[in-house]
């Protein structure tokens, strides 16, 4: 890798699930260069099975990575493993796993020394500690959701999609596709403890799948899976309001194939925020006013491949990667903020991608 490029690490599938056929061999790792835009160099960093969902500790010197699956290690379930990252080479070692304490995780963040998890399958979440040197403890906390929704195909029970940290308050949010609610959790030595009356309900079979945030600290954006709408969520009194609701797909699209809403990116300058449609496989960029506020489409672009799961900006945010998990595919584009224009620049093969994170 050249001194200027930068360093990406790709959560893959390795195996067959239900909406996957797996073909990668672990943790991918590959160079992107900001001055021609292009990534090279994809290689395996480290074998291990479906890492779909990845995350960094503060300092980049270890990665987390869910394992998701319906046994792990012998036991009912799916797994967490850690690794210890070279900065100067980028290498991964295997440190340690643990169970995830439930089906399936799809989702990883690491909130000072705790990993979060959220197991899709079982409808769960857990935190695991962090050993000083960066192995997981034990198991911090564990909370089970219960409920359904109006879909019965998806919504029969919990499915808990993204547990992350906001930014502004320190709680835990977390997203529950089977609930139709986003939920607000206090993290406390003892545990994790919802919040009284902070539940966010969401439109009725919307699905919310992931949550982002804006710069100015005072709006949540959630990308709900199975309507393929971005809820914009304001705070208010310690809660999260509903403010506005926009489609991700174009005029017309819904007569189309099926589609499920991915990915979500707020851009740095607050101005957009970035979605991608599975199914009628676009990238679309949403205008945001702040006053209003309010969501408007402004581009929508073909992603390049099949089953755009994830996508980031590269750290200049002059550009988006694409992973396509269907079509094993990395798609480079030029974010234009001021035409509202995203622009395919180079393609590159990668296994079976599931999401896209830049290591310092």
């Amino acid at each position: 890798m050249s001194h200027s490029g930068h360093n990406l690490l790709i959560g893959t599938y390795t195996e067959t699930l239900p909406h996957v056929t797996g073909t990668a061999d672990g943790i991918l790792g590959a160079s992107y260069d900001p001055l021609t835009g292009a990534v090279s160099d994809v290689t395996v960093l480290a074998p291990t099975r479906n890492p779909s969902y990845l995350a960094l500790d503060p300092d980049g010197r270890h990665v987390y990575a869910v394992n998701e699956t319906h046994t792990f290690e012998d036991q009912p379930g799916g797994g967490v493993t850690a690794f210890a990252r070279d900065p100067a080479t980028g290498a991964l070692s295997q440190l340690n796993s643990r169970s995830s304490d439930g089906v399936a995780p799809c989702f990883v963040a690491v909130d000072g020394r705790v990993v979060l998890l959220a197991n899709y399958d079982s409808g769960s979440m857990t935190a695991v500690s962090i050993e000083p040197d960066g192995r997981l403890g034990p198991e911090f906390a564990h909370v089970q959701h219960q409920g359904s929704s109006v879909n019965p195909d998806r919504q029969a029970g919990p499915h808990v999609h993204m547990v992350t940290p906001d930014p502004v308050t320190g709680d835990i949010l977390v997203s529950d596709l089977g609930l139709d609610a986003v939920l607000t959790y206090q993290l406390t030595p003892s545990g994790l403890t919802e919040r009284p009356g902070t539940r966010f309900a969401a439109p009725p079979g919307a699905g919310p799948r992931h949550i982002a945030f804006h710069p100015d600290g005072q709006h949540v954006f959630v990308v709900c899976e199975l309507a393929s709408v971005v809820l914009t969520l304001r705070r208010a009194d310690g809660r999260l309001v509903l403010a506005h609701v926009a489609s991700t797909l174009p005029p017309g699209a819904e007569s189309g194939p099926p589609t499920l809403a991915g990915a979500i990116r707020v851009t740095p300058s607050g101005r957009y925020v970035l979605a991608s449609n599975r199914g009628h496989d676009s990238l679309v960029m949403l205008r945001f006013d702040a006053e209003t506020p309010a969501l408007t489409l402004a581009c929508v672009q073909p992603s390049g491949g099949a089953g755009p799961r994830d996508f980031c900006l590269t750290p200049e945010a002059d550009r988006v990667i694409v992973a396509h998990q269907d079509s094993s595919n990395l798609v480079v584009m030029d974010l234009d903020e001021d035409r509202a224009e995203l622009r395919p620049l180079s393609t590159t093969q990668a296994a079976t991608p599931s999401s896209l994170l830049f290591a310092p």
